[in-house]
């Protein structure tokens, strides 16, 4: 009899040893942490997201949670998917695991006839249509790019709580650099908010604010979302903003059962509104708060851990939390390789062949990245890449499920599977009606939309196999079940090319060769941010994050002008100091990069720079706005320094818009020719 009752129990903790079995010490460590206050401080490649599942998992084997009663919250849909799949692998179903604005959505749709007296309102999927009807009543002209500058700049002011009236003190103090004076985007912010409460509507800012001022105004709901919600997970914490984590304090209520998961170190999202202090000051605020660090590094090889290492240690220190220093737990690899190039064209030149070479000795193509600091920098190495017969694909762009050949196979593949099929034939159904689009296997197009549109379609067969590997069974109806729900976690299947991406696109993934391009100051770190140091440091976890991106083969280049004959002026960036063989780090970098700003800025470069200061006053004064408006000083060095001689090579710079090219453009090319 003992033995009966004894039985559940006994099965529960063996499978809650189980789940513990599978972690290394630390890791075991924050999952053994199964009540908050937790702090998990997470270095990249530490396996973040097996370690919080595993202790959701282990709560729930032994019993310290309910599962319908945690609530984890991350910021991609895709991340949320992945968190539910993995916590099904570990037996555990039930958890709600959701992004903030998916959470708020489900909470806000329920509670809308109590709170809002009637159903959930419209949401406001696309801004531009109202920013646009707001820009023109304040007499704004505009483009379609500086309409996506507005609509950002109210992006950043909902997110960080700032209203119409208090945006532009606040957008002077973050250094916001917005498309018109601050006053001018604030009437456009207030004509926005104005539109938008005529059409009823809501646009996503609003579902968490809204969703936060139900919680806090209106004690039924709280009673109930705050019964239903127990515990929380809050993963990519570095990242939350002011209004997320206003939404966070509802749902807690003064409640401490939260763990939260972060890496100081790949804080890059602060000009969307991202607060890293949440996270630094988590222990401030929590002083009981349990910190665990992971710091062993599963992805990269110790070689490239070593150069993480140091990057990251040349930053000042930080207040809060303590730093993480990485432990490289993989076999030794090469070590990463340093090239400096005469122009831009050469050196993605030299970075194709290496892409080449890599392809040749059997590395997948979709295992090697080319990342950049700004998207201008792809073109060079689109081209590149083309002329050396390595397929690419460019990620940041249109959604994978969005793309119109991906929309069109999968009408065509769901009428397929409407009509029936036979399990082990997944794979040649698949490509007839691909064929059938006229999508030809083994004969991929040359370069441009033709070859993207192939690629996208040779990746819906690659999954089809993959999966067939997995489940001989599969059939059609299966498969379009399977893209479904891909589509809605925008899980994309893996299309066979070169990666080319930014570093913020990049956040998140990983390659088995990686090449880090384009490191010249004024670049990296952008010419926005020197003027501000706090911004700089950014930069360089920008750098971090993608040094981290890298398992076993890392290359870092930069060129020292911009185009073939131009003037070899440009510095590597300050952040390979004491990174690149035989240069050392500076004692004193504040005032080592002040100087070296002021050196670039002599001889020719600083004649121009002050020419195009002159040109600036006069063009500000005639249309009676601020000098800065026109543009920053970071800009102008930016154009000193490289010297444009086109449109294109202007509106490759930073700072440089479609809407300034097409105002100052033609004027600035003639400052510098003159």
């Amino acid at each position: 009899m003992s033995q009966t009752t004894g039985a559940p129990g006994d099965v529960r903790v063996a499978g809650a040893e189980a789940v513990l079995a599978q972690l290394d010490d630390e890791q075991r460590a924050a999952a053994s942490a199964v009540s908050g206050p937790v702090c998990i401080l997470a270095g990249a490649g530490t396996g973040k997201t097996r370690t919080i599942t595993h202790r959701i998992a282990y709560a729930v084997h032994t019993g310290a949670v309910v599962p319908e009663q945690v609530l984890a919250v991350t910021f991609t849909a895709r991340a949320a998917g992945e968190l539910r799949s993995r916590l099904a692998s570990l037996g555990v179903g039930g958890v709600q695991a959701r992004t903030f604005h998916a959470a708020a959505m489900r909470q806000l749709r329920y509670f809308a006839p109590r709170v809002l007296g009637g159903p959930m309102p419209q949401l406001v999927e696309n801004k531009l249509r109202l920013v646009a009807a707001a820009a023109s009543r304040a007499r704004l002209s505009t483009d379609r790019t500086s309409l996506r500058d507005l609509a950002s700049e109210i992006e950043w002011a909902k997110t960080t709580l700032a209203t119409p009236d208090d945006y532009p003190a606040r957008a002077r103090a973050a250094g916001r650099e917005p498309p018109f004076e601050p006053a001018a985007v604030a009437r456009v912010y207030a004509g926005y908010e104005s539109a938008k409460q005529r059409d009823g509507a809501l646009d996503f800012e609003d579902l968490l604010l809204v969703t936060a001022f139900a919680i806090e105004e209106h004690p039924d709901v709280a009673r109930q979302v705050r019964g239903q919600y127990r515990h929380f997970v809050v993963d990519e914490y570095q990242d939350v903003n002011p209004l997320q984590q206003r939404l966070l304090d509802a749902w807690l209520g003064g409640r401490a059962d939260v763990c939260v998961v972060g890496d100081p170190n790949q804080t890059i999202y602060s000009f969307t509104g991202a607060d890293p202090d949440h996270l630094l000051g988590f222990a401030d605020r929590y002083p009981d708060a349990e910190v665990v660090r992971l710091e062993r590094d599963y992805r990269s090889t110790p070689q490239v851990v070593a150069l993480a290492n140091k990057l990251i240690g040349q930053a000042p220190p930080r207040r809060g939390l303590p730093g993480l220093r990485l432990l490289g737990q993989r076999a030794e690899g090469p070590a990463p390789r340093f090239s400096e190039h005469p122009d831009e064209p050469t050196e993605a030149a030299a970075v194709a062949q290496a892409c080449r070479a890599l392809v040749d000795a059997g590395t997948p193509a979709a295992e090697i990245a080319v990342l950049f600091r700004i998207n201008a920098q792809s073109e060079v190495y689109e081209n590149a890449l083309a002329a050396v017969g390595v397929p690419y694909v460019l990620r940041g762009g249109e959604r994978f499920f969005e793309r119109p050949e991906v929309r069109e196979a999968v009408l065509l593949l769901r009428g397929a599977a409407a009509g029936g099929s036979d399990p082990g034939a997944l794979v040649p159904t698949v490509r007839d009606v691909l064929a059938s689009t006229g999508w030809v296997e083994h004969r991929p197009p040359p370069g441009g939309a033709a070859r993207d549109r192939w690629q996208s379609l040779a990746a819906l067969v690659d999954l089809a196999v993959d999966l067939v590997a997995e489940d001989p069974t599969m059939d059609l109806a299966g498969f379009v079940a399977h893209l479904a729900a891909r589509a809605d976690a925008q899980h994309a299947p893996t299309v066979q090319g070169v990666t080319l991406a930014s570093m913020h696109a990049a956040k998140g993934l990983e390659w088995d060769a990686v090449f880090v391009v384009g490191l010249v100051d004024g670049v990296l770190p952008i010419a926005q941010s020197l003027s501000r140091p706090e911004a700089v440091e950014e930069e360089r976890r920008l750098l971090y994050v993608a040094v981290t991106r890298a398992r076993e083969q890392l290359a870092l280049s930069w060129s020292l002008a911009r185009n073939p004959g131009g003037r070899r002026a440009r510095p590597r960036s300050r952040f390979l100091e004491g990174l690149v063989p035989g240069s050392t780090p500076s004692a004193a970098p504040v005032q080592r990069r002040q100087k070296r700003a002021k050196v670039v800025l002599e001889g020719e470069a600083g004649e121009l720079f002050e020419r195009l200061r002159a040109w600036r006053s006069e063009t500000a004064a005639s249309a009676s706005v601020p000098a800065y408006v026109v543009f920053s000083d970071a800009t102008l060095q930016a154009i000193a320094e490289s010297r444009p001689a086109s449109l294109r090579e202007l509106a490759g710079l930073p700072g440089v818009g479609a809407r300034k090219l097409e105002l100052y453009g033609e004027d600035v090319l003639a400052t510098v020719g003159s």
